[in-house]
C-alpha cells in the first residue's frame, strides 16, 4: 500500500518549494524504489530508476493533473520509465528481487519456511521477467500497487479493455508456468484475478 501525502505538504512541493519536495521523495522513495526492483530485477538499477523516476517528476511538476492521485502519476512516471529501459536491454529481464515484505509477514518464521519462500519468491520473479514490460508494469500496478484498471489505463497510456486482456494473459501465462505443489497465496491470488496485498 502506497503512503498518502499531506496535501498541503504537495501544494507546497507543486508551487515549487524545494524543501516540501524533499518530503515527497521521502514519503514515496519506498514504493517507487520497489515499483522499479521489480521492473528491472536489478537492485542497483532500481536505485537509478528512481532517482531518475523523481528527477523526472521534479521536471514535470507543472504537468500534473490535480485531479489524479499524486502516487498514481509518480508511479506512472516510474513504470514508463522502466518499460523504457527493458525495451533498450533487448534481454529478458529474471526479477530477483525480495518479496519476503508481503509474502512473510510472519518475523519468527523458520529457517527452512524462509528457504522454500525464498526460493518461491525468486521463481514467481522469474516468472514475472518473462512477461512483455507492459503486462509486467500492468500486474505489478494491480497487484503489488491496489491500482483500478482505470488507473492503469491512464498511467500506461492503454485503455480499461487493453489493461483488462494484458492482467488476463499475464495471470494465466503465471498460473501455466507455476510448478510447484505447494500452494502460492500471492499467485493464486494473482491467478483468481483478485487484488494480492
Amino acid at each position: 500500500m502506497v503512503h498518502t501525502l499531506d496535501p498541503q505538504v504537495l501544494q507546497r512541493a507543486l508551487a515549487g518549494d524545494q524543501e516540501a519536495f524533499t518530503v515527497v521523495v521521502d514519503t514515496y522513495q519506498t514504493p517507487v524504489y520497489n515499483l522499479c526492483a521489480r521492473m528491472l530485477g536489478d537492485g542497483i538499477e532500481a536505485e537509478d530508476a528512481a532517482q531518475e523516476t523523481f528527477w523526472r517528476a521534479y521536471q514535470a511538476l507543472h504537468r500534473y493533473d490535480r485531479q489524479r492521485p499524486f502516487a498514481t502519476w509518480l508511479l506512472s512516471i516510474a513504470a514508463h520509465y522502466c518499460i523504457d529501459q527493458q525495451r533498450k536491454r533487448h534481454l529478458p529481464s529474471i526479477p530477483i528481487t525480495d518479496m519476503n515484505e508481503e509474502i512473510m509477514p510472519d518475523s519468527a518464521i523458520s529457517p527452512e519456511s524462509a528457504a522454500s519462500l525464498s526460493e518461491r519468491d525468486q521463481y514467481l520473479h522469474k516468472l514475472l521477467g518473462q512477461l512483455n514490460p507492459q503486462d509486467r508494469a500492468a500486474l505489478i500496478l494491480r497487484y503489488w500497487y491496489d491500482f483500478s484498471e482505470e488507473e492503469i489505463a491512464q498511467s500506461l497510456s492503454l485503455t480499461v479493455s487493453a489493461v483488462n486482456s494484458r492482467l488476463h494473459r499475464a495471470r494465466l501465462l503465471l498460473a501455466q508456468r507455476w510448478h510447484t505443489g505447494e500452494e502460492e497465496p500471492l499467485l493464486e491470488r494473482i491467478s483468481h484475478g483478485s487484488p494480492a496485498l
